[in-house]
């Protein structure tokens, strides 16, 4: 190869670059790990659903995102119905988030050991961590505990 030949790979390599970087939601979908933008636009599209596992205080705290269903990994009848809003999301991933990212990311270890597939963990959790600002610091949509828990599927109740 001449050097001419090279440099003309690496500029087309270059020029062809930004499409590799740039994440579609069906690559997202196939990842594990989700920003919190990805995750809230993946419910706009109705592509996933979001589970909030923190405790009934932090949503009282901070609200609960929009369109996020919360189902306190902290109370009776968890493991019934995580898996309740895995049948009912069907093909679509169920998005996991917490606080900062430590609760989903446990969880979403404890799912896959057992080959539960279907499940993301949305990192960044609510109030940001590592791995981004979080829910809140974005700016996304919230709503009151109450307006949550109404909006929720009877099956999860």
């Amino acid at each position: 190869m001449t050097m001419a030949h090279h440099r003309r790979v690496f500029v087309l390599g270059l020029a062809a670059a930004p499409a590799t970087l740039i994440t579609s939601p069906l690559t997202a979908q196939a990842r594990t790990i989700w920003s919190v933008d990805e995750a809230y636009d993946a419910l706009l599209a109705d592509n996933a659903r979001v589970i909030d596992v923190r405790s009934r205080e932090e949503w009282l705290e901070t609200g609960v995102g929009a369109g996020v269903w919360p189902i306190s990994m902290h109370e009776d009848r968890f493991p019934d119905r995580l898996f309740a809003a895995k049948a009912l999301a069907g093909p679509r991933n169920v998005g996991l988030i917490c606080a900062t990212g430590g609760r989903s990311a446990s969880l979403l270890r404890a799912l896959r050991q057992a080959r539960y597939e279907g499940y993301v963990d949305i990192s960044e959790g609510m109030l940001g961590s590592r791995r981004g600002p979080g829910w809140l610091a974005a700016g996304l949509p919230l709503v009151a505990l109450d307006a949550a828990l109404a909006s929720m599927p009877e099956e999860l109740a």
